[in-house]
């Protein structure tokens, strides 16, 4: 299989996790003697790579991107299939898919399914197999596209073993100053351009809790150029000193991020499905998520933490409060997404797109 995408090994973010976690699955199919992908980023040279997976040298720009597509698609075969990782890069990955006389997987994460542009969609409607993260995602595509629904399948996110309960670790309780407080953590970029994931409602909810649980700190973890506006927020609503946000959290102390915390909160309004949930509910972390975006799916429509409306700041608060008394769903629920699942489920979309082993060429 030939995987287009936007970063896998050596990326960072839920995507390149995806992607990562997708690949690892196809390369454990019995339909997938290998997958070579080709990224347009890689920060850095990330874990070593799964058996059966090589991934070529980046390529960021447009032209240098495809040009490097289409020598891998003629020099590193032959393919049996395409897997295209995000919309943007739809049209290309018909093209290749087409001239190779092979099926197209495509998948979608969330936002760029909802606007997505007329070139992006008719490629979109011709792949043999689309998968999305979340029920969400694949109404608001059904909505905009003309496609067999029976093509567009959920496959929504996993986590790795290594977000799993724990004590609190002691060199970040001593990094911030948190010995004796009460945590709340949210983990997610601080786009302008994408303020969805609620942030500002939790700081705008604080006040009320504060007074009374004076020890509670909310972390917030991410970088962005949102982040100035969020600190005049909490500044303006005099809760600065209970704001502690600690930028880009480096991918190795992540999981003890989760363990810092009490309470996990999100509550989003345009999530593709979130999964710093997994990761937080397999921590054992309380969960709080909004009602309105793929966030439910995460969440197991409830079963594994709350949904609220995320604007209703009472609600929120209500919530909060209860998550830190150590009421609600219990996070274990999150098993269900264990990898073992999400493997199983790849296997099973492989065996439909290629139900008689590999077919197809690489001209």
């Amino acid at each position: 299989m030939l995987a287009l995408v936007t970063d896998a090994f050596g990326g960072f973010g839920g995507i390149a996790q995806y992607n990562r976690d997708l690949a690892t699955a196809l390369a454990q199919c019995r339909q997938v003697g290998r997958v070579v992908i080709l990224p347009r980023h890689a920060d850095g040279e990330g874990p070593a790579l799964p058996a059966g997976v090589r991934q070529l040298a980046p390529r960021a720009g447009k032209l240098p991107y495809a040009l490097s597509a289409v020598r891998a698609a003629i020099g590193q075969g032959p393919f049996h299939a395409v897997f295209c990782g995000h919309l943007h890069m739809a049209p290309l990955g018909a093209g290749l898919a087409r001239y190779l006389g092979i099926p197209l997987w495509l998948q979608l994460h969330g936002v760029e399914a909802w606007g997505a542009r007329c070139a992006q969609r008719r490629a979109a409607e011709r792949a043999a197999l689309v998968t999305v993260v979340s029920r969400h995602t694949r109404r608001h595509f059904l909505h905009r596209a003309s496609i067999d629904p029976s093509r567009v399948r959920v496959l929504p996110n996993t986590f790795q073993p290594s977000f799993a309960p724990g004590p609190k670790p002691d060199y970040l309780l001593e990094r911030h100053r948190l010995h004796g407080r009460q945590v709340l953590l949210t983990v997610g970029r601080l786009a302008a351009e994408e303020c969805y994931k609620g942030q500002d409602k939790v700081i705008e909810a604080l006040p009320r809790m504060v007074e009374a649980s004076p020890s509670l700190v909310y972390v917030v973890a991410g970088g962005g150029d949102d982040r100035a506006r969020l600190e005049t927020l909490a500044c303006n609503l005099g809760v600065e000193r209970h704001v502690l946000f600690v930028g880009l959290v480096p991918e190795n102390e992540l999981p003890d991020y989760y363990r810092l915390a009490d309470v996990f909160v999100m509550p989003s309004t345009q999530e593709g499905f979130g999964i710093v949930f997994l990761e937080a509910a397999a921590s054992g972390l309380r969960l709080i998520a909004g009602n309105r975006d793929g966030s439910t799916d995460a969440l197991a429509d409830g079963m594994i933490g709350v949904t609220i409306d995320p604007d209703d700041a009472d609600e929120l608060a209500s919530a909060i409060v209860a998550a830190l008394a150590g009421e609600g769903p219990d996070p274990r629920g999150v098993d269900r997404f264990r990898f073992e699942n999400f493997a199983q489920r790849v296997g099973e979309l492989m065996g439909a797109l290629l139900p008689n082993g590999a077919t197809g060429s690489s001209r």
